[in-house]
Parts: structure tokens; C-alpha cells; sequence
């Protein structure tokens, strides 16, 4: 089985510090790192993987958090097969501007794919976002679905991106 990938373009975003691209560091390198620094603009990562018998080539953009760099997102975002939006279980703050981040991973097709994830999910005593709440913003956003993830302890991070892959090949009528 050596037929090409079929490659999808996957945006990660969300608020400054809520772990995206330690998220990316722990799927695509299998490391926690625990002190990346602040990504400027957009950075990329790719990983391949088989889905359904399918290869599979994600590329991966990891959209800086900061403000200042919004403006340019939305160009980035052109071609985007689906996302996922990340937000920090700890700082419930981090779900303020939720709309804006959708906003940007949909602003070239509406009907894209979205995983919204809680990162941190390992620090159990500081988490202070509520679940009934995230509930509210699934139905309110159309997210496919919800996962609760850790880039230090490796949990969901492999079935966040199984997960959004095979919703983008089931769209686009692949599988």
C-alpha cells in the first residue's frame, strides 16, 4: 500500500498558553516539553498516519495566541480541511474569545470541522472550567466533539487528531 497521502490541513488554535504546540511537540515528536516558547505568527508540523487503510498526511498549523498576530490568521486559514480549538482548564478566561477563534478556522469554509479541546487536563486540582458550560459551547459552536487532554501525561492527544482526521475524510467522502 504505497498510494499517496491524502493530505489535510489542520489548524490547532486558541489563547496564548493554553498548550498548542506542546500538544503538537507530544503527537507528532512524542515529547512533553514544558517550556516552549511563544510562537510568532505560525509555525508547521506534519505527521502521517493511516486512517481506515487511508494515508494520511497532516499538516499542521499552530496558530500563535498572541493578539497581535490575529490579523494575519485568516489568510492562513484558506484551505483548511478542520481545527482544533484549545482552551486551558484551568484558566477559564481562555474560553473568552472562543468566537473569534472559530471565527478565524472557519472564515474559508464555514462548515470545517471543529475539536475542541481542555488542555491540562492532568493538573485535576486547579481546574476551574465547568463542564456544563462546555456543553453550552458545543451545541452553540457545532464542534464535533469534546476531549479533555494532556501533553504531559500523552492523554487523548492521539485520539484528538484520529478523531478530527477521520470527521474531515468522512466530509470530503473519502471514507
Amino acid at each position: 500500500m504505497n498510494s499517496k497521502p491524502i493530505i489535510l490541513k489542520v489548524l490547532t488554535a486558541g489563547e496564548g498558553g493554553v498548550g498548542k504546540t506542546t500538544i503538537l511537540h507530544r503527537y507528532v515528536d512524542g515529547i512533553f516539553m514544558a517550556d516552549t516558547r511563544m510562537t510568532i505568527g505560525v509555525e508547521f508540523f506534519l505527521k502521517e498516519l493511516v486512517i481506515d487503510g487511508k494515508n494520511v498526511a497532516l499538516q499542521l498549523w499552530d496558530f500563535g495566541g498572541q493578539e497581535r498576530f490575529r490579523f494575519l490568521l485568516q489568510s492562513y486559514a484558506a484551505g483548511a480541511k478542520g481545527a482544533l480549538i484549545m482552551f486551558d482548564l484551568t484558566r477559564p478566561l481562555t474560553l473568552d474569545r472562543i468566537e473569534e477563534w472559530i471565527n478565524i478556522c472557519r472564515s474559508g469554509n464555514s462548515k470545517a470541522p471543529i475539536l475542541f479541546l481542555g488542555t491540562k487536563s492532568d493538573l485535576d486540582n486547579d481546574i476551574s472550567v465547568d463542564d456544563d458550560y462546555v456543553s453550552e459551547l458545543i451545541e452553540k459552536y457545532n464542534f464535533i466533539d469534546y476531549l479533555k487532554v494532556s501533553s504531559k501525561t500523552g492523554e487523548n492527544v492521539h485520539k484528538s487528531f484520529e478523531i478530527l482526521s477521520k470527521e474531515i475524510l468522512k466530509k470530503l467522502g473519502i471514507i
